[in-house]
């Protein structure tokens, strides 16, 4: 039978998908037939295994709410031959309303993983950030939890929440639920606060807490954009050599002896990834073959072939510039102060901008506010085409000798 752990923590940001599907990855590598279960509707442990959810015909919620066989539902993961993966996609948010009507409904992942212990090793399941429906039936379904825990304030603010969740499901629904083991995320040694959350979580959880906290490292940040785990994306970064002390660990808690992941299991797993890779980038089309990483071939055409020839792409705000001044030629104080105007508008990204009084705009106000100047004095905004004739107008008004005005 299999060993069924969830990955879980009401507080979103803590590391739970990086930390199942890596874990799932290295158990993999350890030769243990390891099932990576996605249960939250955002998909990411989908993605990071390099599935595309997209192209999924079915997925957990037709297992959940329309009991789709288990076995049609799980894929295997090319780039590593001893994991498969249950994936998910948006459509699990409505699962939650569909199962609520239903007799039974907190078992029902129990349901479809049962006919599947028997063929695996290990099961590791990715829980949403919430105590709601979904995460209640992965509490009933599994045997053990693993908390990772943010080394910071809030971090441990949630867990005693998460915990008292734990003591209502092991009293009604699922009596052998425990806690298997709490990782520290995030972990930087050289923060005060961080050691102090790293003392507080082993003096209340005690040898539940894994010897091997997981460090901040870019390298598993990067990862799951490439739709690898961290050990077949560097596996010489310290990401990846923190989570395979984390599988070793877990495999000695687990069968009872210690247990070590030989570098050489690590080599075939990267070997076999890398063919896995070559032979998929041979099915692809030339030009998306040629791209650098991370380039697309829409920005490869806009972009010269040699620095200095073609013709430049002017930025956004220059072409808004520009496009504006067919309509309206300013001169003098006058073009000076739309090129302020220009530079004063909200940067591209921001939903809104913050006014005088401390109220936001919403997206759409700001794109009303473009062709607006800035109110003078918190009066009422003022359209460009007046704000071009106040100017123009104000020095006839105040000076003494009015020039002629060639028109």
């Amino acid at each position: 039978m299999a060993y069924t752990v969830a990955i879980t923590n009401q507080k979103g940001g803590v590391g739970k998908t990086t930390t199942a599907v890596n874990l799932a990855a290295a158990l993999a590598i350890a030769e243990r037939r390891t099932l990576l279960v996605d249960a939250d509707p955002q998909g990411n442990t989908t993605s990071g295994v390099g599935i595309a959810k997209v192209e999924l015909q079915v997925s957990l919620y037709d297992a959940l709410v329309d009991d789709h066989p288990g076995h049609d539902v799980v894929l295997p993961v090319p780039s590593l031959p001893h994991l498969w993966v249950l994936p998910a996609t948006q459509d699990l948010v409505g699962a939650e309303l569909q199962l609520v009507e239903r007799p039974f409904r907190e078992s029902a992942l129990r349901r479809v993983l049962e006919p599947l212990e028997a063929e695996y090793d290990y099961i590791v399941v990715d829980c949403p950030p919430s105590l709601g429906l979904l995460t209640l039936n992965v509490l009933a379904a599994v045997q053990q939890l693993i908390i990772p825990i943010q080394c910071e304030y809030y971090g441990l603010e949630g867990i005693s929440q998460l915990l008292n969740t734990v003591r209502l499901v092991q009293q009604n629904i699922n009596p052998g639920l425990a806690i298997g083991g709490v990782l520290l995320t995030m972990y930087d040694s050289r923060l005060n606060l961080c050691r102090q959350v790293a003392e507080d979580a082993t003096e209340y959880f005690g040898p539940k807490v894994f010897a091997t906290p997981i460090p901040r490292n870019v390298r598993l940040a990067e990862a799951p954009s490439f739709g690898k785990p961290i050990l077949l994306y560097d596996v010489q970064s310290v990401g990846a050599k923190s989570y395979l002390a984390v599988a070793q660990e877990l495999l000695g808690r687990v069968e009872g002896a210690e247990v070590t992941i030989a570098p050489s299991q690590v080599a075939a797993a990267t070997a076999q990834a890398a063919a896995a890779a070559a032979v998929v980038a041979q099915h692809e089309e030339p030009a998306s073959a040629e791209a650098e990483p991370g380039e697309t071939a829409a920005v490869r055409e806009e972009t010269p072939a040699n620095p200095g020839e073609g013709t430049p792409v002017a930025p956004a705000a220059e072409q808004e510039t520009v496009a504006g001044s067919e309509e309206i030629a300013p001169q003098g104080d006058v073009a000076e102060q739309s090129v302020q105007e220009v530079e004063s508008l909200p940067e591209p990204g921001f939903a809104g901008a913050v006014q005088a009084d401390g109220s936001h705009d919403s997206a759409a106000d700001i794109s009303e506010q473009v062709s607006v100047a800035a109110p003078p004095n918190g009066t009422d905004p003022m359209p460009i085409e007046r704000a071009d004739d106040e100017a123009n107008r104000q020095p006839h008004q105040s000076s003494e000798s009015k020039p002629e005005v060639t028109t």
